[in-house]
């Protein structure tokens, strides 16, 4: 077997492992990759639920107490929920739950009840995405990054010909390269 040969093959078994071995990282980077391109218009990683809520006004932040948030929690069943509470400004009650928050206008008692949940396979993909475990994690996702340029790079030696590097794929990879370029150049 001639050397080229062989290169060719070693360069579409590593292209085809790698592949396979990390497809479902593949997956899990491009989900997230979609969620963050959009984070101005929605948080990837929380769905958010607000209700306007009243309560009785007149709250005065000298005598109010742990007791009174949870009586205050109670009308909402959220009682269980209290973590703890502060007056941030003269005008405004903020109660903070495992999940969530409470915010009342200590004067007309108009507020606001806040759940933040976790948005599933999101969530979870931004985590690592974000790079959040770090250590053993760290070298794991640097170790993709790696494989990545591997397989584009073995990528564009597996078909040989008129559809390969030297035809249709020449032009195909120019345009790649060209596109990220044209918007760096509008963006910078």
């Amino acid at each position: 077997m001639k050397l080229t040969q062989r290169i060719r093959k070693w360069n579409q078994a590593i292209h085809r492992d790698l592949g396979y071995l990390f497809a479902g990282m593949t997956v899990i980077y491009a989900i997230s990759g979609i969620a963050l391109n959009h984070i101005k218009e929605w948080d990837p990683n929380y769905s958010i639920t607000r209700m306007e809520i009243q309560v009785q006004g007149g709250i005065s932040p000298d005598d109010f107490t742990k007791d009174d948030a949870l009586e205050l929690l109670a009308q909402f069943d959220e009682e269980n929920n209290y973590k703890k509470h502060y007056f941030p400004d003269g005008a405004t009650l903020k109660i903070f739950l495992d999940g969530g928050s409470v915010i009342v206008d200590r004067e007309s008692g108009a507020g606001v009840l806040e759940h933040a949940r976790r948005r599933p396979v999101f969530f979870e993909s931004n985590y690592l995405h974000y790079n959040t475990p770090r250590g053993l994690w760290t070298w794991f996702a640097d170790i993709f990054a790696g494989a990545l340029i591997l397989l584009a790079i073995s990528g564009l030696f597996i078909l040989k010909g008129k559809k390969g590097i030297t035809g249709r794929g020449a032009w195909l990879t120019g345009v790649g390269i060209l596109i990220p370029a044209i918007f760096l150049i509008l963006y910078l």
